[in-house]
């Protein structure tokens, strides 16, 4: 099945060649040439996509329909700007992309390729599988306590059916096994819906690697979940700490990206997970670390003294994106310790630079440290 677009413009010719390129990405494209039948249509049909021409009057509103619309406050937007535009009003705005006018096929190629790896993530996040399994649940904030069973289950949260007259509001733990698994899988969730007959919908927070790998493969394994995600991006490896990395990409995520990282450094092989911190159009991403445990800390030296003692060595790097989220769940550090991480202190303090500027500053910093990947 396509992924579907909203289209916002009044322009032909750019509305001709974003229907071309996105239709070779298989995003189909719902055009709409006013602010207010677009906004209509975000309230009665879910879509993986808004995208947005700002020069057509009611761009801001529909851009703030989408972050409120229930159906669609998750979709990826993207605003399409004169060259002269104020990018930092864009995304303020909600945009996760950026498109500068004029619109050439191969610039919307490349920005829509990693877009579209997100729509996947996010409609794979949000499909669900009926099943009935038993669930204990904790409150995080009392000290409640209930087991219940699943009416449904995805990658992004479960339904779960409770006794009347029972509320189910704030942050939750929950401990369960997946059908045919002894594994007893524990995750953070938070309270999203209430429905009808005692249903609740929570949403999974902070799920673990091993969580998101188990949840994979048992849906991966039921026929509702024949989508494949896109393959992850190479990229560039320029500057590593322990605390984070810059990579050089054509078709960088936007901030607030969850990133899953594979590196390669001759024999030395390391998996992490972060969230971008820094996202320069055509240019790149910085990518904080979250760190799970001390083993992962530990991988990460090892392949940083790799790197450190074989100068001549290049570094393999492919990353995926996860999902989009408004904070990093358990990131490498708090603000007073990233400043004993040069590189996490330019992502954090520096974010809002313009990319040349900012980029001036990560070669300034590489000198100074006599380091580089």
């Amino acid at each position: 099945m396509d992924l579907k677009s909203l289209l916002l413009c009044s322009d032909e010719k750019i509305v001709r060649v974003l229907r071309r390129t996105l239709g070779d990405l298989e995003i189909a494209v719902e055009a709409c040439s006013s602010g207010e039948s677009a906004v209509r249509k975000l309230t009665r049909e879910r879509f993986e996509a808004i995208v947005v021409d700002c020069s057509v009057e009611g761009a801001e509103a529909v851009l703030r329909s989408a972050r409120s619309a229930p159906c669609n406050k998750r979709a990826i937007a993207v605003a399409i700007l004169d060259a002269d535009s104020n990018l930092r009003s864009a995304f303020d705005l909600g945009a996760h992309f950026i498109l500068y006018k004029p619109i050439s096929a191969e610039r919307a190629k490349s920005s829509f390729r990693a877009a579209r790896a997100l729509m996947k993530k996010e409609r794979r996040r949000n499909a669900r599988v009926s099943v009935k399994i038993p669930v204990e649940i904790s409150s995080v904030e009392s000290s409640a306590h209930f087991k219940v069973h699943t009416s449904d289950l995805g990658e992004g949260g479960l339904a779960v059916n409770l006794p009347r007259r029972t509320k189910l509001r704030g942050r939750w733990q929950l401990k369960f096994a997946l059908p045919g698994s002894a594994v007893i899988l524990k995750t953070e969730a938070e309270f999203a819906w209430e429905g009808p007959g005692g249903q609740v919908g929570l949403r999974f927070e902070n799920q673990s690697v091993e969580v998101i790998r188990h949840l994979r493969a048992w849906l991966d394994s039921t026929s509702l979940q024949a989508e494949k995600d896109d393959p992850p991006v190479p990229c560039r490896l320029t500057d590593l700490s322990l605390g984070g990395c810059y990579l050089e990409n054509s078709s960088p995520f936007p901030v607030s990206t969850r990133v899953t990282l594979s590196m390669r450094a001759g024999e030395m092989q390391l998996s992490t997970e972060g969230v971008v911190r820094v996202m320069h159009a055509d240019r790149g991403m910085g990518v904080e670390f979250i760190r799970t445990n001390a083993d992962q800390q530990a991988s990460l030296e090892r392949f940083l003294n790799v790197l450190n003692e074989n100068r001549n060595l290049l570094p393999e790097l492919l990353i995926e994106p996860e999902e989009l989220q408004a904070e990093p769940a358990n990131p490498t550090s708090s603000a007073a310790a990233a400043a004993h991480d040069a590189l996490v202190g330019l992502f954090r303090t520096q974010a809002a630079l313009p990319a040349e500027a900012f980029l001036q500053e990560l070669r300034k910093q590489r000198c100074a440290a006599g380091t580089s990947a």
